[in-house]
């Protein structure tokens, strides 16, 4: 009896490192690789191809056509697939049955062994939303300098496109961590200054 007892008492040793091993490749490993590579991909290319233009100065109704077409089909995919599968936010504009523009923020619960993004890929996913349109207001301030008026009508049309989809995910951001409504549209720019974890607290 007092054999059974002291069996059923022993320490049971427990494995945290293991554990922890486990968590950290969890964290790294891609769920959506392809995902996380057409994230980047248009938005770079982008940039790549404004350099070069910009370098070589000729043709520039090509150039612009070109960079507004990538950077449309990277509007278009950040919106409807990579913010979703990456990051679990998604937002969108619906009529309602006034005929009115409703605009509708929306974040996914996060859930042990939900199908969103990694920690990796959530960190690919902002520093690609933010760094990017950080890049073309360089080439805003740059072109504005340098009086290079036609060149700085691509880059607004860059950044409008670029800030769209920021502005979009950040107000999904903030719907996730107040628990306001998907449909709430109380969130403005000074919403941002007053929660500036927002921003800092997803690098």
């Amino acid at each position: 009896m007092n054999e059974t007892m002291a069996d059923d008492t022993e320490d049971v040793e427990l494995d945290f490192a293991a554990d922890e091993q486990e968590r950290a490749r969890g964290s790294t490993v891609m769920r959506h690789p392809l995902a996380s590579f057409f994230h980047l991909f248009f938005r770079v290319v982008a940039i790549v191809a404004y350099l070069l233009c910009d370098w070589i100065g000729k043709n520039f109704a090509s150039c612009f056509v070109l960079i507004i077409t990538l950077l449309s089909f990277d509007f278009w995919s950040v919106k409807n697939v990579t913010g979703r599968l990456l990051v679990g936010l998604r937002w969108w504009n619906q009529i309602d049955e006034d005929g009115r523009s409703l605009w509708v923020f929306e974040a996914k619960k996060t859930s042990r062994g939900n199908n969103t993004g990694t920690e990796a890929e959530e960190r690919i996913f902002w520093l690609g939303l933010i760094v990017c349109p950080l890049i073309w207001t360089f080439f805003f301030f740059n072109s504005l300098f340098l009086l290079k008026i036609k060149w700085l009508s691509l880059v607004v049309a860059s950044i409008s496109l670029q800030v769209a989809n920021l502005y979009g995910y950040l107000r999904c951001k903030a719907v996730g961590q107040d628990g306001q409504p998907p449909d709430s549209r109380s969130f403005t720019g000074q919403h941002l200054l007053q929660r500036p974890d927002i921003i800092f607290g997803i690098l």
